[in-house]
């Protein structure tokens, strides 16, 4: 491949020797000429942050890998966002600000040797900056293909601002019990496609963002599809939230296979945040070993403020401007096996119903004597296991086509709810007789 190797610049493969000067000086190279491809060959590269620049492709090629330093000097400090808030941070590995046409494709290995930034943070006991994988800023049409991503110190690829983002045929791997370790978290980006990715964390696998209340800027995340991708362990499958201030609308959800994730698809948020989720579609997802397939949540209490009485309160509050809502969310053609707490979980805001929420042509297969689990984060609920379908606070939802095996109590449990309805609801392999819907 025709490109600026490395090598040329002096960067030597002994894994041991910092190459920072040597990447940064053949992407400057590159950018003198107006752009092209900066090659990582075969062989380990230890490095700092790199910095991308607009029209740069960094390529690695097969047997490449591009490892990162454990020297926390190695990462300039830098103003940007972190956990929906903007703050300094260190620069995550591979970053960049205001660019275009930006690409990580190849063969190689990226690895961000995370477990220096995990046993930092265990000592500190306490949430500490630290760098993500890839992150880009205000930046447009950005690739990502090929390469496998592993040992993330943070989130692993996380696009802040950005449009037009294509994440295609990557492996991401980070240890179940790394922290915040997320996969592919677009944060208030637009047109963003990820496809025939493979992802294990330790936790939440692709997540969709849009800030906290305490962003400078409510933007939106917006036109997301999500199709072909195997998602292994983490806290979640694929999450809209809960930083979801800017809103969040027009994704589409399919061909997927969730496995041991806690959760499956899974919406979350809290009184404080504001913001509006809209027209999500789910289709033609199998999972296996979950908690609860479903989870749309408005109490979430992790994060700053998470335990106060106005987070978790079930009585109703003023509508606000800091009042989320849910709406226009469909499931179909979807079958979890080896659920362990609940089929499905949804509870909407005292004074903000979620709304308009369909399940068509489901099946749930609940474990026999499951251990109970949480089907979400939020006070005042008990661990479950063996139940059907919980609905708080909900309007405009309807059940057609739904299987439930091996559940204790009724399919549908309704409480606090508007304009439900269901049609052909089966209830499979129960030692009792169940209730298809019970009203509270």
């Amino acid at each position: 491949m025709y490109g600026k190797n490395i090598k040329d610049f002096g960067a030597v493969s002994d894994g041991k020797s910092i190459v920072t000067n040597e990447i940064n000086e053949a992407i400057k190279a590159a950018d003198l000429e107006g752009g092209g491809t900066v090659i990582i060959p075969s062989g380990t590269f230890l490095t700092g942050a790199i910095k991308m620049k607009s029209n740069i492709n960094l390529y690695l090629d097969s047997g490449a890998i591009l490892k990162f330093s454990n020297d926390i000097n190695d990462f300039p400090r830098i103003h940007t966002r972190w956990e929906g808030a903007e703050q300094e941070n260190y620069a995550s590995c591979i970053y960049g600000t205001n660019l275009k046409n930006v690409s990580i494709t190849g063969h190689g290995m990226i690895d961000g040797n995370g477990k220096f930034w995990w046993d930092l943070l265990k000592v500190a006991k306490k949430q500490v900056p630290r760098p993500k994988l890839i992150s880009f800023e205000n930046t447009n049409n950005i690739l990502i293909e090929g390469v496998t991503l592993v040992d993330s110190p943070s989130w692993t690829i996380n696009p802040i601002r950005c449009e037009n983002i294509n994440v295609n045929g990557i492996t991401l791997i980070n240890p179940k019990d790394s922290p915040n370790t997320d996969g592919i978290n677009p944060e208030s980006c637009r047109n963003v496609h990820i496809s025939n990715c493979h992802i294990n964390v330790g936790d939440d696998c692709i997540t969709i963002k849009s800030g906290t209340e305490a962003a400078t800027e409510l933007i939106p995340c917006e036109n997301i599809v999500i199709s072909n991708c195997t998602m292994l362990h983490g806290h979640g499958g694929i999450v809209i939230g809960s930083e979801m201030s800017g809103g969040v609308r027009n994704v589409t959800i399919s061909n997927c296979i969730f496995e041991g994730t806690d959760r499956g698809i899974r919406l979350k948020t809290r009184r404080g945040r504001g913001g509006l989720v809209e027209d999500i579609r789910v289709n033609n997802i199998i999972m296996k070993d979950v908690f609860c397939p479903f989870v749309i949540n408005m109490y979430y209490y992790c994060g700053p403020a998470g335990k106060d009485e106005y987070v978790w309160s079930k009585k109703p509050y003023p509508i606000t401007n800091e009042t989320p809502r849910f709406k226009s969310i469909h499931f179909s053609n979807i079958t979890a096996r080896g659920v362990s707490a609940a089929a499905g979980f949804i509870y909407g805001l005292a004074e903000s119903f979620v709304e308009d929420v369909t399940f068509d042509s489901i099946i749930v297969e609940l474990k026999k004597d499951a251990i109970p689990e949480l089907p979400a984060m939020m006070a005042q609920i008990e661990p479950m296991n063996e139940r059907g379908f919980f609905c708080g606070n909900v309007k405009y939802l309807k059940f057609d086509n739904v299987i439930v095996e091996n559940i204790k109590g009724p399919a549908i449990h309704i409480k606090n709810s508007e304009n439900v309805s269901y049609n052909n609801v089966e209830v499979r392999n129960s030692n009792t007789i169940n209730e298809i819907i019970h009203r509270e």
